[in-house]
């Protein structure tokens, strides 16, 4: 899970998230919402992403300026259980 978050909201193409889903999501203003472990547990959805699901939130009155934020600045807007999972990453990896 943690290594999830920080996949999604760290890992980084050209500033911009490097998983093209999530990318997708972030530029129409979404928040990163939650992690779901074994959301999907398809034989593609194991495969894909051992089993892990995205939610993306989107908050109308705050799209806009949540994909200015992250088209302009390249600033993620992100959930607090994703938030905490990145911190439990960065604290924890050796990468």
């Amino acid at each position: 899970m943690r290594l999830c978050a920080w996949y999604l909201y760290g890992e980084k193409h050209r500033g911009y998230a490097l998983n093209p889903v999530a990318n997708f999501h972030l530029q129409n203003g979404s928040v990163l919402w939650r992690i779901n472990w074994m959301g999907d547990t398809s034989p593609r959805g194991i495969g894909a992403s051992c089993g892990m699901m995205v939610n993306y939130r989107y908050f109308l009155e705050d799209t806009a300026s949540n994909s200015a934020a992250y088209l302009g600045t390249k600033h993620i807007k992100a959930s607090e259980q994703v938030l905490a999972l990145v911190s439990q990453f960065q604290q924890n990896s050796k990468l």
